[in-house]
């Protein structure tokens, strides 16, 4: 008999409302000197503002998370931490400042240094109480027991894995989404497809992730090119948030695979945000993957909206790669790693530094082997 296990965090607040239970969740986790963890850019839209307004004492500050987070920001938050003797984090941003402050919280009640808790169950002792608040609806990392960091020496992401990166509590708004940009709106939202289908189609999926996963596709596909075009309409903010929260919890259980394997070369070397690297790569990654599991790609095609009823597997599940490329158009997705100036010469060596990523690639569907990996970059190219 086949096991799946499923975790997430200690507790969920969703909600357009959910903001105000903050105080009552510090109280349950006995912080008296909190530390909030987020970035500059939120800090002038007002968003950490209304953290603060709720707070029954005045909170420490740390905003120099970046988007694509080194270790070294680690190690500056820690340092922050034990300076000002605080009890507690409340982890306010997208997946950056959520992965920091993950982090940070279990760095800074953990001997040594944070490269030796890389890798899967190396973190020996909880961390400070975490309170995980997305302003995205997107990463999903306010339900997730990874933190995934730029390794800066190496030029490429690495993830720490642990139970004890769960945060204590999870307050999911689609308020605190209102300001996000139309970029990051897309690129967010796009990345929450792709956690949700790579679950789906995991080889470590269970009937409970399915449902999650499949759900949070009807979700996002539905209400991203709405929430892009229309920011300020509450109700498709508040069905990303859902649909982001519902994909989280699936591949953080899951797991995802090719798609953000290949991914975190492109974020470690050349800087480039996780979520467009995830949504431009996902559709090149979908035809290499189709053949391994054409049943499930109809299910998907179906989530996505495609009558699939006349159609064969192979059909549908080409009609689920053709629907994704027109989501990735509406919300103006780049199509080609040439966008970014990536030279083509770096290719071959990306496909090496993919094949490394094990943890994922086990996840997939199907095989690949490194000249695989590079033809794929070479058709995203």
């Amino acid at each position: 008999m086949s096991i799946s296990t499923f975790s997430m965090a200690n507790k969920l607040i969703t909600g357009s409302d959910a903001l105000s239970q903050l105080p009552d969740e510090m109280i349950r986790l006995g912080m008296k000197n909190p530390l909030i963890v987020t970035d500059k850019i939120l800090i002038q839209a007002g968003v950490v503002k209304q953290v603060q307004e709720l707070l029954p004492m005045e909170a420490g500050l740390f905003s120099d998370v970046n988007p694509e987070p080194e270790i070294e920001i680690v190690d500056q938050c820690v340092h922050v931490i034990r300076e000002g003797s605080h009890d507690g984090l409340i982890a306010v941003g997208g997946g950056s400042a959520l992965d920091i402050g993950k982090a940070a919280s279990v760095m800074a009640t953990n001997t040594g240094r944070i490269d030796e808790y890389f890798g899967i169950n190396q973190v020996k002792v909880h961390g400070l109480p975490l309170v995980a608040i997305p302003t995205t609806a997107g990463t999903g990392s306010e339900v997730t027991n990874i933190s995934i960091l730029s390794d800066t020496a190496e030029q490429v992401k690495k993830g720490i894995v642990s139970p004890f990166l769960l945060p204590d509590a999870a307050i999911v708004s689609p308020k605190m989404t209102l300001t996000c940009p139309p970029s990051v709106t897309a690129a967010s939202g796009v990345d929450a497809l792709v956690h949700a289908i790579e679950a789906y189609i995991s080889n470590f999926a269970s009937p409970i992730t399915d449902s999650l996963a499949i759900g949070a596709i009807k979700l996002i596909s539905t209400h991203l090119p709405i929430a892009y075009a229309n920011p300020g309409l509450i109700e498709s903010r508040e069905a990303m948030s859902t649909g982001s929260l519902m994909a989280g919890l699936a591949f953080g259980n899951a797991g995802v695979g090719a798609v953000h394997a290949l991914a975190y070369p492109l974020g470690g070397r050349f800087h480039m945000a996780h979520g467009v690297s995830n949504s431009l790569l996902l559709p090149y990654v979908m035809k290499w993957n189709k053949t391994a599991c054409l049943e499930r790609f109809r299910d998907i095609a179906e989530a996505l909206g495609v009558k699939a009823d006349d159609l064969s597997d192979e059909e549908a599940a080409d009609a689920a790669i053709e629907a994704m490329i027109r989501i990735c158009r509406q919300v103006q997705i780049p199509q080609s790693l040439r966008e970014f100036n990536i030279p083509e010469s770096a290719l071959s060596e990306m496909a090496q530094e993919a094949a490394k990523q094990t943890r994922l690639l086990r996840n997939n569907p199907r095989e690949l082997s490194v000249s695989d990996m590079e033809e794929i970059y070479r058709a995203a190219y």
